[in-house]
């Protein structure tokens, strides 16, 4: 019984959540292309397939722990860029006073 609720939280809101984190992630690795918007575009078209490949990787593969390792993997990893891109900035207080030097 554990085991299908594991499998519709990682099909139902777990698709979704990761889905969409892969969306906010996405746009730091995607080329920005020539008009400088295809890097937020892009990740915009695919959410819905990102979504359907999450839902039926969830619901058709045989071994639970496998969509367990592939949605928190890709979970980890988008959360890991984009943690990297926001924490990576000066403070204000920093560059202020850096500014004045």
């Amino acid at each position: 019984m554990a085991r299908k609720w594991t499998r519709i939280g990682f099909a139902g809101p777990g698709a979704a959540i990761i889905a969409l984190v892969i969306m906010a992630g996405m746009t730091l690795w995607v080329p920005r292309g020539t008009a400088g918007i295809d890097n937020l575009v892009l990740p915009l078209v695919l959410a819905p397939l990102i979504w359907a490949g999450l839902f039926f990787h969830a619901c058709l593969d045989a071994r639970l722990g496998r969509v367990a390792g592939v949605a928190l993997g890709l979970l980890a990893l988008h959360t890991a860029l984009l943690a990297h891109q926001f924490l990576d900035r000066p403070s204000p207080a920093t560059s202020a006073s850096e500014a004045h030097e």
